[in-house]
């Protein structure tokens, strides 16, 4: 994801005013800072872009998905239905807020699949973190069928999927609370922040309040602001705030380049008969961050991977990442913990034993590759013919 690749005098200019200000500190502090708002700028833009009502910037990624759980009414005690293949915050922001993770199965879509929801839905179900896992989404219309049926909180896990649509509707909008990341690997960066979005006035007000130890923000003295909830320190600096309000203003020209590099490879690939790729529900809201294909067994998967990665063309395999797969979360399927978690107190058995077949065999047949700005059209000539070259040379006949 290219955030960190179009970095420049955008940036600077932005990161420069609050420099001069000398105020980092995203509230109060009206005369110094002589105007200069970068995170309030920054939420009105992401609002624009996203179509959302209200956005607000938090610390980061995690922090967002957190936050955006916690003011939608999810806490302790509830059960959570979480994919398998996401990076591991969305499942530790379940845990800490003592809420139950409850995985099921994804489909070729790699999100969570209306099936995988129903199948493990039980009476203690009450909201799910549907994560749009490498910048593009699941079957929405099914979901929200489910969440309306079953009176669902639907939050939604938008980290990797900033310009990501569904049927011209954006990521994030279509559940009570969406999130997103601005690390330096995701699509813009702030170094580290991230975002909640909502349409939901009284969760906005929440999430405001939540992620600034519940200050209600009301007046220009902090001594002696109100604290209608509890909450935690998860607010973004001015200076993080500032270098994602240079980056944002890029979004169209990233995705531009991002789908017509995508389509390049894609069509190296097309001809291969024992290459097939995921689902798109909605082809034209690909955010086209990662090409994702997969072959026809794990163990074509694993040495096709490996031979890309020799041949100089980074991939990742994910069933083997130690991030955003359940099956190598050793700690989550074992649920250690520095401290008691609300769900040890439940008798909860842990997640070593997870059955997720489909999920597995999916993912076991899973390459992705990261799709880069900076590719020169050189770079793509040479991917394309590794990747005809190692897939095809892997699948011809041998002859004795």
């Amino acid at each position: 994801m290219p955030g960190n690749e179009l970095f420049g005098a955008e940036e600077r200019k932005e990161i420069m005013e609050v420099l001069e200000t000398g105020i980092f500190f995203r509230y109060n502090h009206d005369e110094p800072r002589k105007g200069i708002w970068k995170s309030r700028q920054l939420e009105q833009e992401l609002a624009h872009i996203t179509g959302a009502e209200h956005a607000h910037m938090v610390s980061s990624g995690s922090t967002a998905i957190a936050t955006a759980l916690a003011v939608s009414g999810l806490g302790a005690g509830d059960e959570v239905i979480v994919p398998p293949f996401t990076y591991v915050a969305t499942v530790e922001a379940v845990l800490l807020l003592g809420a139950i993770p409850v995985f099921a199965e994804i489909d070729e879509t790699l999100c969570l699949s209306p099936e995988g929801i129903l199948k493990a839905m039980t009476p203690k179900t009450r909201g799910i973190a549907l994560v749009h896992m490498c910048g593009s989404m699941a079957r929405m219309d099914e979901i929200m069928e489910i969440c309306a049926r079953h009176n669902l909180i639907l939050v939604e896990d938008a980290a990797q999927a900033l310009g990501t649509t569904y049927k011209g509707r954006h990521a994030g909008t279509f559940g009570h609370a969406g999130s997103f990341s601005f690390d330096f690997f995701k699509i813009i960066t702030a170094a580290e922040g991230g975002a909640v979005i909502t349409n939901n006035s009284a969760i906005y007000d929440a999430a405001a309040q939540y992620s600034d130890h519940g200050h209600d923000h009301i007046g220009n003295n902090r001594g002696m602001e109100q604290h209608p909830i509890i909450g935690f320190n998860y607010r973004i600096s001015e200076l993080h705030a500032a270098i994602a309000l240079g980056q944002i203003r890029k979004v169209p020209r990233m995705l531009e380049i991002q789908r017509a590099n995508k389509a390049q490879l894609v069509s190296a690939l097309k001809v291969i008969p024992q290459v097939s790729f995921r689902h798109f529900p909605d082809p034209d809201g690909d955010a086209a961050t990662f090409l994702d294909f997969f072959l026809p067994t794990e163990a074509d998967a694993r040495s096709i991977a490996g031979k890309l990665a020799a041949n100089g063309l980074a991939v990742n395999y994910w069933y083997d990442n130690m991030y955003h797969y359940l099956r190598n979360w050793d700690h989550v399927q074992q649920l250690k913990s520095p401290n008691k978690l609300h769900i040890h107190t439940t008798g909860h058995p842990g997640y070593a034993n997870y059955n997720l077949p489909q999920s597995d065999a999916l993912i076991g047949r899973l390459i992705s590759i990261g799709i880069r700005l900076s590719w020169t059209a050189e770079d793509i000539v040479r991917m394309q013919q590794t990747l005809a070259q190692v897939i095809s040379a892997h699948f011809a006949p041998t002859h004795a």
